[in-house]
């Protein structure tokens, strides 16, 4: 069995097609159909069935995939371990909820990269879960521990998030001296049927009916609300980016979350991914606490 022919039929695993993998691994489509028949030939089994939706791996080539995976860990180890423990180098992605993506991820990533020149980092911002098996990224921060999948998770930081809304938007509105007085107010939240994770759904319990402003992204809730749209929940870290922001009763809702690291099990033998991982996990640790600590002096407006 040719190693390489065992890569071509990962990417395939992973982007469910020709072109996709093609892409992938700068070959044109043919030739890696041609790989992935050579494979099927040579294990005397089908390894993927064709269909309108692409190709999905048959019982014989999931299988395969676990072993595959494997030995593409093997490899890596190996390069890492013949290179080194200088600086870290190459190419690592990673898949964030845009609240950390914005407001977390970019300063503690680029001390990260300045201590580590040749390290080049990718942030996906997007409000779903990550497909670790068919590595859309290296390594995913997600908002809920996942339960099940052949998954490595390590715990980041926990944090916590408010009411907030704008002193314009408070001065020309009426007071909020109690959680039923949302109920005069205009919320700003998530699109109730968008919401991916149980852990981001805030606003259920309120009592506050709809949400005349919803967005599935926290940035662009944050914008309206520094626009002075209305009152929603925003996390303390993102605080200081927003001064025109005050938190509203604070002592009334407080709610605490937490980030984890989601790995592939396979990439815990990976000295690079590891040493990444701890530096990630000590950055946003600092990050979240120098954060929220700015947030701490401000006093709930009635």
């Amino acid at each position: 069995m040719d190693w390489d022919d065992l890569r071509v039929f990962l990417a395939v695993a992973r982007a469910e097609s020709l072109s996709g993998a093609g892409k992938a691994l700068k070959l044109d489509p043919a030739t890696v159909g041609r790989r992935v028949a050579r494979l099927e030939e040579a294990l005397g089994a089908r390894l993927f069935a064709k269909s309108p939706q692409g190709y999905a791996l048959t019982e014989a080539g999931q299988r395969v995939l676990a072993h595959a995976e494997r030995a593409e860990g093997a490899m890596v180890a190996a390069a890492e371990e013949v290179q080194g423990a200088a600086g870290l180098t190459g190419q690592i992605r990673i898949g964030a909820p845009d609240g950390c993506a914005n407001y977390l991820l970019p300063q503690v990533l680029a001390r990260i990269c300045e201590e580590n020149p040749g390290l080049e980092v990718q942030i996906v911002a997007l409000p779903r879960v990550f497909n670790l098996s068919k590595r859309e990224a290296d390594m995913a921060i997600g908002v809920s521990r996942p339960e099940a999948g052949r998954l490595r998770v390590q715990k980041l930081a926990t944090y916590h998030l408010h009411l907030a809304a704008s002193r314009d938007y408070l001065a020309r509105h009426p007071p909020i001296r109690s959680l039923d007085d949302l109920r005069q107010h205009r919320l700003v939240g998530y699109i109730p049927d968008m919401i991916f994770d149980k852990e981001l759904d805030y606003l259920t319990g309120l009592g506050s009916g709809s949400v005349p402003f919803a967005s599935n992204s926290v940035s662009v809730q944050l914008n309206w609300l520094r626009a002075g749209a209305g009152v929603g929940i925003v996390h303390d870290f993102a605080m200081p980016s927003a001064p025109e922001l005050v938190k509203v009763l604070p002592e009334s809702l407080s709610l605490t979350r937490t980030f984890w690291l989601i790995r592939h099990q396979d990439d815990a033998r990976m000295e690079r991914l590891n040493r990444f991982a701890e530096a990630l996990a000590q950055g946003i640790r600092r990050e979240v606490l120098r954060l929220e600590g700015m947030t701490r002096p401000q006093i709930a407006l009635d």
